[in-house]
């Protein structure tokens, strides 16, 4: 893509009203990008000089967006004349030195990958034309723009839906909205649209038309792969590119060599990595920029977000987020891993245990029924079921510190901030404190009181007052 100067312009100015939401249209999220983010990012592997990105509707929220995740495209505001052509025109203006190619995307259409738009401007190229359309010959083509031709099979025009006559309604080319434009055409002609049309829009779609009574060719570059020619106007939509973007994405780990049992219970991130040898079970969601080393077993029911996951670590039933999970790990059924949890390698977090802001350190294990937050736990550590490190004291969080070779007893409590020394042990229910030195055991020691009779008195006439009664006949 270096023999020619390309510019590239990405419209995302619409509305969206089908939609029928609050989020700007092109700011909705499939496969961990907002759509109009993975325009982008196609665009920005096609060696453009200048990318830029027309925006108009709800212009402030789009523009946060872009300048903090795509920070070298370029903002153009369209003004108040309403259409497409004139979303172009604005960003030619923009460029007045650049003389080149101009290709021109849609901010809701993100199933054309750089590899699809690099063979689109290469046949552009190659057949020397004033523009080239992306078509694309559908089934049901309603709500497209048509595509056409003349008696010899040249591209005659463009003709919106709601402006076709039955005879060109009934075209089944349709225009898929992607173009490549000379520059010098669009300064030329764009400026000569009206809005004489049904929508009273300045259509981009008139410059072809245009063009030919100039005499200037106009090409079409047909696909073969309709769907990405794909945009997306409602939820539904919305939900089926969502779908066929994740089963491309899927498909291509499963060449790479990642075992999926269920491809279609499974979601993967576009900016997730997976090593070889990972295996993922059904209903799994890997998101975000998580990466997965060889030999992880993840799922089923698993969602990792922003995950480091180690070689050969096995996580069943879990939903972990920023979290760091080491080499030979074993995490769940049922944990909940929450940002700042760091579980070395060998180490283990079992069923219904929660973690927060902790590092557990190699070969230590939280197997059951027990919250972590705010806590610095040493090597190969057992910490007994149903404990928990409290934290909070209504002001500040406080952390938890438990040495090397450390054995909690059950259901003990940590009244953070306190220290549980190398080698240390605790007794079971014991309510911690103070420091526990090096080696030490700490008990929580109160005499058990009995209260004879107690059952028959208070709660006589019920089944366990009659079994009680019962054993004190038996041992007369």
């Amino acid at each position: 893509m270096t023999e020619n100067k390309l510019a590239i312009i990405v419209l995302a100015a619409g509305q969206g009203t089908r939609m029928k939401s609050r989020l700007p249209k092109v700011l909705h999220p499939i496969s961990g990008r907002p759509l109009v983010g993975h325009v982008l990012t196609a665009a920005s592997r096609l060696g453009a000089e200048h990318i830029e990105v027309v925006v108009r509707h709800d212009r402030d929220r789009v523009v946060d967006v872009l300048a903090k995740q795509y920070p070298d495209a370029t903002i153009v505001d369209q003004d108040d004349v309403p259409g497409t052509g004139r979303a172009v025109e604005v960003a030619i203006d923009a460029i007045p030195d650049f003389d080149g190619d101009v290709l021109v995307l849609s901010g809701d259409c993100p199933l054309a990958d750089a590899e699809t738009l690099a063979t689109f401007i290469a046949e552009h190229r190659a057949a020397d034309a004033a523009a080239t359309l992306m078509t694309a010959v559908v089934d049901e083509p309603a709500g497209y723009g048509r595509v056409i031709r003349d008696a010899e099979g040249d591209v005659d025009r463009i003709v919106e839906q709601k402006d076709a006559t039955a005879d060109e309604a009934a075209v089944a080319e349709i225009n898929a909205g992607m173009y490549v434009f000379r520059a010098s055409a669009l300064r030329e002609h764009l400026p000569t649209i009206g809005v004489d049309n049904a929508q009273g829009e300045k259509y981009l779609t008139d410059v072809p038309a245009l063009l030919r009574r100039a005499g200037q060719k106009v090409a079409a570059s047909v696909v073969k792969d309709v769907t990405v020619t794909f945009g997306v106007n409602d939820r539904a939509q919305l939900a089926e590119v969502g779908r066929l973007l994740n089963a491309r994405i899927v498909r291509r780990w499963q060449l790479e060599g990642v075992t999926i049992i269920d491809p279609a219970t499974t979601w993967i991130d576009d900016d997730a990595k997976l090593a070889p040898d990972v295996t993922l079970f059904p209903n799994t969601y890997i998101a975000g920029a998580t990466v997965v080393a060889a030999g992880a077993q993840i799922g089923p029911d698993t969602s990792l977000v922003d995950c480091e996951v180690g070689e050969d670590a096995v996580i069943r039933r879990t939903d972990a987020t920023l979290a760091v999970i080491g080499t030979k790990t074993n995490v769940g059924p049922f944990a909940y891993i929450r940002p700042g949890t760091v579980l070395a390698d060998g180490g283990k977090i079992g069923t219904f245990v929660e973690t927060k802001n902790s590092q557990i350190g190699a070969g230590s294990k939280v197997p059951h029924l027990s919250y972590i937050g705010d806590t610095t736990i040493g090597e190969r550590a057992n910490i007994g079921a149903g404990a928990i490190t409290a934290n909070y004291d209504d002001l500040v969080k406080h952390r938890t510190e438990i040495g090397d070779e450390v054995h909690t007893g059950s259901h003990n409590v940590f009244v953070a901030p306190v220290r549980i020394g190398d080698g240390a042990k605790t007794g079971a229910g014991a309510v911690v404190r103070k420091d526990i030195p090096a080696g030490a055991l700490a008990l929580s020691v109160a005499p058990q009181r009995n209260v004879e009779g107690w059952v028959e008195k208070n709660r006589a006439g019920t089944g366990a007052a009659e079994a009680a009664s019962r054993a004190g006949r038996a041992t007369e």
